[in-house]
């Protein structure tokens, strides 16, 4: 199914650094496209683009060859000023993407993301296994994660909650925020700065279309839709159906994401390390160097487990995560030269 993307239309007027340039796409630039000019893109169709620059919103033009699947919300282009024909994009800083069923293409979620806020509430939402997989694919991306707790006036002790989320890596942030106050905007402020670009993932029901209204300010006739959570099992319908670009009251921008029912991981696997980094340590120190970390004597993992520091619904969660990793990431086969991409398929 092809993604439609939309950005906002608020008319405001943005410098280039406004808009997320950095030395890093500057450095980029070749001598003979000094009369290029750099775009954004905010808006990806099925057959056009749109783009972002200091004149305003632009359809860009594309050459027959040029396939709009290959491009991401928030990516950086060169564009001809006169015909707005795309010339090339600009290698990325960042691109979070996920795996998709039934063997397509990745599917890119927003590119050049400074923070990604995994957003998730204070109810039956909150599922750490889901959370290490945002991570994860977070941490690959080469973007900082940070953990929201949004419904926190919901519950009678939040604390708990923010125990639990900081414990899924070292160093994460976490904060808890009050999605629908003005309040949430000034919690968010360290991230949130002129030129920085943050995205909102997590979740139908925890409250993103409700934050990014906060963020942006935005009135009731430019406000997202937002929904409320079924009772029964503290879930939500999709409110955001597409990835939408807005600039956020401090200065910065915020890519809207609609929520994911599913978030398979593929070629994750320093990701993964980054979050269970407790445990990947200690594989090493394992008798063998083979080691499943499942049966074998002297495995450093399962010794820590019998001794109370390692939490072992923690550590299936890690295996779970490496084996899925491994089956789902391609690997080369096929004679030389010829070679093509595979998946190795779960384990029997």
């Amino acid at each position: 199914m092809q993604t439609v993307v939309t950005h906002s239309s608020d008319p405001v007027s943005l410098s280039l650094s406004d808009l997320g340039w950095s030395e890093f796409f500057d450095d980029q630039l070749a001598a003979d496209e000094a009369g290029l000019a750099p775009m954004r893109v905010a808006t990806v169709h099925r057959s056009r683009l749109t783009a972002e620059s200091q004149g305003g919103s632009a359809r860009l033009t594309l050459a027959a060859n040029v396939k709009t699947t290959d491009f991401a919300v928030g990516d950086w282009v060169l564009v001809e000023p006169d015909t707005h024909m795309l010339v090339r994009r600009l290698d990325r800083q960042a691109l979070l993407q996920r795996r998709t069923e039934g063997g397509r293409p990745r599917q890119l979620i927003a590119a050049n993301v400074d923070t990604l806020f995994v957003v998730t509430s204070c109810n039956d939402d909150f599922n750490p296994a889901r959370l290490e997989r945002y991570l994860a694919l977070a941490n690959e991306a080469g973007t900082n994660p940070v953990i929201v707790l949004t419904k926190v006036d919901q519950v009678a002790d939040a604390a708990p909650f923010v125990e639990q989320a900081a414990a899924l890596q070292a160093g994460l942030d976490v904060v808890m925020v009050n999605a629908t106050a003005s309040e949430a905007a000034r919690v968010l402020a360290p991230w949130c700065g002129a030129g920085q670009t943050v995205a909102l993932v997590g979740s139908s029901g925890v409250g993103k279309s409700t934050l990014l209204n906060t963020l942006s300010s935005k009135g009731p006739e430019d406000a997202q839709p937002t929904g409320a959570i079924r009772e029964g099992d503290a879930k939500g319908r999709h409110t955001t159906t597409a990835r939408s670009l807005h600039t956020i009251a401090g200065g910065g921008l915020v890519i809207d994401t609609p929520g994911m029912r599913t978030l398979h991981v593929s070629n994750v696997s320093v990701g993964i390390d980054m979050v269970f980094a407790e445990i990947a340590d200690l594989a090493p120190e394992c008798r063998f160097g083979n080691c499943t970390h499942d049966h074998e004597p002297g495995c450093a993992i399962h010794a820590a487990i019998a001794a109370g520091t390692l939490d072992p619904a923690r550590v299936a969660r890690w295996r779970k995560l490496l084996e899925e990793n491994e089956a789902n990431t391609p690997v080369p086969s096929g004679p030389r030269g010829n070679k093509i991409l595979k998946t190795r398929g779960k384990k029997r």
